[in-house]
């Protein structure tokens, strides 16, 4: 099974913008892509990162009746 992780390659060092697999030994391969702009590393997750949808809070939201219905589209798979 191949895995992909991002990462930013600066001065030598390879950082990983998320966490390696738990892996303890496996052979790897790293592709450079030539990109013009410049490249941050990704904000780590907080736990509790879902509090941002905390204004959602007291709103209403409502869900067609047919949503669960099967798609026309779909039909011909079914």
């Amino acid at each position: 099974m191949y895995t992909s992780i991002k990462g930013i390659y600066e001065n030598g060092v390879l950082t990983f913008s998320e966490p390696a697999p738990d892996i303890e030994k496996s052979e790897g391969l790293v592709t450079f892509l030539n990109e013009e702009k410049k490249t941050k590393p990704l904000q780590k997750r907080v736990p509790g990162g879902l509090l941002r949808l905390a204004h959602l809070e007291g709103k209403t939201m409502s869900i067609p009746d047919d949503f669960n219905d099967p798609l026309d589209d779909l039909k011909d798979y079914m």
